[in-house]
């Protein structure tokens, strides 16, 4: 026990040495797709990336189980701050060597949503991600004593986004002229929950990921005769960022400790969309990779048909945007301002 001490030890004073330049020690990720770095590819699951053409235009052209061309927003994150993108909490798990924390870990599943019940056996639910986070938060005060291991999480910077797949089963399942509003309250009501206990587990810095516009990605606006984006997903959208904010304002409120940082991926995404050409995108609609109309009838698979201009479609496959696409966005959260990303943008967080 005592040498594993050390070693953990060891791999803090270096981690603490290796990001002496960022102002935060580490990212702690949970959400879906948009940020899943290989956790599905441990899962016996259909929700998977972990084959091509995903991967084309990341490093080595390799399929690593993120649901993009290349890195998505979570590795832009990272390098924004100076720090490597927080490993999968699976690979960890099933390594054979002792896993190290400290440095952040990603406990995002492709599939997951606010809701257990959103395509659940399929994904690490939301629930099970902060169980995981929990044990993650334990091993820290083992290895690092409590105080130590309270200080380090403090510090660290918690990227959540999480949603959007409640948000495209609610529109697929919705009847005509039925309003979110009871939908979203129940989001909301079980996301209070789950953001205090990730507070409770240590967490004082967050960086909440709000909804796209998911109406307009491919596969829903497939579904419709003139290809439009779906209002009843788009509407539901905005409702649940404006709850979130609302949320977020109140924890803060209560707990004056506590910082974050909202991003509206809703309305940001939409001025691409709106004006794509502004942005250097040639197409706004249809799916770089995939087959059928729109190349939405089926996902990005080694079957599938792929754009050769990757930078000039926003959406990777049916659901997904591109590495260019997930790039801007980013740097809009990160540096932006008010009202795409308030009270403070992710730089002005990370250096309170």
């Amino acid at each position: 026990m005592a040498v594993v001490a050390i070693l953990v030890a060891a791999s803090f004073l270096a981690a603490a040495m290796a990001t002496a330049a960022s102002p935060v020690p580490a990212i702690y990720v949970l959400g879906d797709s948009l940020a899943d770095v290989g956790n599905n590819n441990h899962l016996p699951t259909i929700l998977r990336a972990d084959f091509p053409h995903n991967g084309i235009d990341y490093p080595g052209k390799k399929a690593t189980g993120r649901f993009s061309n290349g890195k998505n927003s979570v590795d832009f994150l990272a390098d924004n701050l100076g720090l490597a993108s927080p490993p999968p909490y699976l690979a960890l798990l099933s390594s054979s060597s002792s896993a190290n924390y400290v440095n952040g870990v990603n406990f995002a599943s492709g599939g997951a949503g606010v809701s257990n019940a959103t395509n659940q056996g399929q994904c690490i639910v939301f629930d099970k991600q902060i169980d995981y986070f929990s044990s993650v938060s334990a091993s820290l005060s083992q290895s690092l004593g409590q105080a130590q291991a309270t200080a380090h999480l403090s510090k660290s910077l918690f990227a959540i986004t999480i949603g959007s797949n409640d948000i495209i089963h609610y529109a697929r399942s919705s009847s005509a002229g039925d309003s979110p509003q009871p939908f979203v309250d129940a989001l909301i009501q079980t996301l209070t929950a789950q953001l205090q206990r990730l507070y409770d587990l240590g967490a004082r810095k967050m960086v909440f990921l709000g909804t796209g516009p998911v109406g307009c990605c491919p596969s829903l606006r497939e579904l419709s005769a003139t290809k439009n984006c779906s209002a009843v997903a788009n509407d539901a959208s905005v409702r649940y960022n404006a709850a979130a904010a609302s949320l977020l304002s109140g924890m803060a409120a209560r707990h004056p400790d506590m910082s974050y940082a909202l991003f509206d991926s809703s309305a940001a995404l939409l001025q691409l969309i709106n004006q794509p050409a502004k942005y250097g995108f040639a197409e706004a609609k249809a799916a770089c990779c995939g087959l059928g109309d729109m190349n939405a009838k089926i996902g990005c698979t080694p079957l599938s048909f792929y754009c050769s201009n990757r930078t000039s479609h926003i959406f990777w496959d049916f659901y997904q945007p591109t590495e260019t696409t997930a790039r801007m966005l980013t740097s809009m959260a990160f540096d932006g301002s008010a009202p795409l990303i308030f009270p403070i943008n992710i730089r002005q967080l990370s250096a309170l």
